[in-house]
């Protein structure tokens, strides 16, 4: 009996001692093949370098190879180099001056993701979409994203000239935007629209978009708010932490707000609200669109899942994949793509793509009808898996939040689009004040 116990230990011991080295050999091995493709890599670049028939930047071509790899991946892992990197440090920390868009390069071509609110590109009419094919006269296609910030960025007051192409329209237009200091507060408006209704603009998901929040709520709650409307449109994300604090002040008891899900479990998060707020019953009303992504889809996601408020607008843009930023050693960064976001339900926020191209041109081509939408029967595509929220309307995922009431942004006509587009709103107003003073 006793030497049969000692067998079976002794089997035990052995077969978890097996699996271990494999695991060990096994990780050997991968590391081994990483460093050998590694080698191979340099070897290449070395060659490149030395052999071509003209003059090579080493920098250029890494950057590219980098590039190239990624973009096989999904279209959120990226490369930001050091240049870049300062300036995102810029956007969510601290001040920067330029035009004011949020923009990514596709197929050679700057296209423009949103305009931030409140800087000079909005005002002028610049839409999300929008193709920037020249600046200052010459061509900007083929540049990158350092190029796009050297040209772009520069002090307050100066001027640049860009013309665009706009696909819906399928025509070019001109613009001339006066450079500004781009606001660093997201809450860029906050006001009492009746007796009892506050309205509130959160632009992005930065640092002090909580304390923003917070601060407010307060000063509505002070003016009689007794029901606000959120507007999330063309907020195109941000802090995943302070997305979650924001929805925490809407949301009762430990409910899951967001959770989310990748290879590695030990990356995976559950987040559930953990404050008590004033603002958890007030009866609330969401504007989200197609430029509402990432950070404003967790927010519109949990309120809806849990019926907690109305969404209108338009379906948001479908971005559900979490990004890690790693610094390396040059201040450059890579921004990995390490799990996917999820609502409440079970929701996939995250649109199917194929290529970065269609990516973002399905976006501008979406077809949606206007109409009550609360049991959710207007959702076109029927191969979607079908959620329930917390009061059981069925909610459909794996492409965006669509709203409980649709209602289409309206299209801008010619004459609408050369009026934004020359800045004439502006140059009446400065013109009118200037003549006339700031009397009240």
């Amino acid at each position: 009996m006793f030497k049969s116990k000692l067998s079976l230990i002794l089997i035990l011991f052995i077969l978890v001692l097996g699996i271990s080295i494999g695991l060990i050999f096994q990780e050997f091995i991968n590391d081994n093949k990483l460093s050998k493709e590694a080698e191979k890599f340099n070897e290449i670049l070395n060659l490149t370098e030395s052999y071509y028939y003209e003059d090579v930047n080493p920098d250029e071509l890494f950057n590219n190879a980098v590039n190239g790899m990624l973009s096989e991946l999904d279209p959120h892992s990226v490369y930001i180099p050091a240049v870049e990197q300062k300036g995102i440090d810029e956007q969510f920390k601290g001040r920067f001056e330029g035009i004011g868009i949020e923009f990514q390069i596709i197929n050679d071509t700057i296209t423009v993701v949103s305009p931030i609110s409140g800087g000079p590109s909005k005002s002028v009419g610049i839409e999300p979409g929008d193709r920037i094919v020249k600046i200052n006269g010459k061509s900007s296609i083929g540049f990158t994203n350092s190029d796009v910030l050297k040209k772009l960025r520069g002090a307050k007051g100066t001027s640049v000239k860009i013309q665009i192409f706009r696909p819906l329209v399928n025509k070019t237009i001109d613009f001339t935007i006066v450079r500004d200091e781009i606001p660093i507060y997201t809450v860029d408006a906050s006001i009492m629209v009746s007796d009892s209704i506050g309205y509130i603009s959160l632009t992005k998901f930065t640092e002090t978009s909580s304390i923003e929040m917070k601060s407010a709520l307060n000063d509505l709650t002070k003016m009689g708010m007794k029901k606000l409307v959120l507007d999330l449109r063309n907020n195109p994300g941000g802090y995943l932490k302070r997305a979650f604090e924001i929805a925490d002040m809407f949301i009762d008891g430990h409910k899951m707000i967001v959770y989310t899900r990748g290879r590695r479990s030990e990356l995976d998060d559950d987040l559930t609200a953990v404050r008590e707020y004033p603002y958890e019953k007030i009866p609330l009303v969401i504007l989200i669109n197609r430029g509402s992504a990432s950070a404003s889809e967790i927010v519109s996601g949990a309120i809806q899942d849990w019926d907690r408020g109305i969404l209108v607008g338009e379906t948001t843009f479908g971005k559900g994949l979490v990004q890690r930023p790693f610094l390396l050693e040059d201040s450059s960064a890579v921004r990995i793509t390490i799990s996917k976001y999820y609502t409440p339900s079970g929701r996939q926020i995250q649109r199917h793509f194929e290529s970065k191209e269609d990516y973002y041109a399905e976006v501008q081509d979406r077809e949606e009808k206007e109409a009550e939408n609360i049991n959710h029967t207007l959702e076109i595509d029927s191969t979607k898996k079908v959620f329930h929220t917390a009061g059981g309307r069925p909610v459909v995922g794996g492409g965006g939040i669509t709203p409980d009431f649709i209602v289409k942004n309206k299209e801008l006509t010619d004459y609408s689009i050369k009026l934004r587009s020359n800045d004439l709103f502006y140059k009446f107003v400065r013109r009118y004040l200037d003549s006339k003073g700031s009397r009240r």
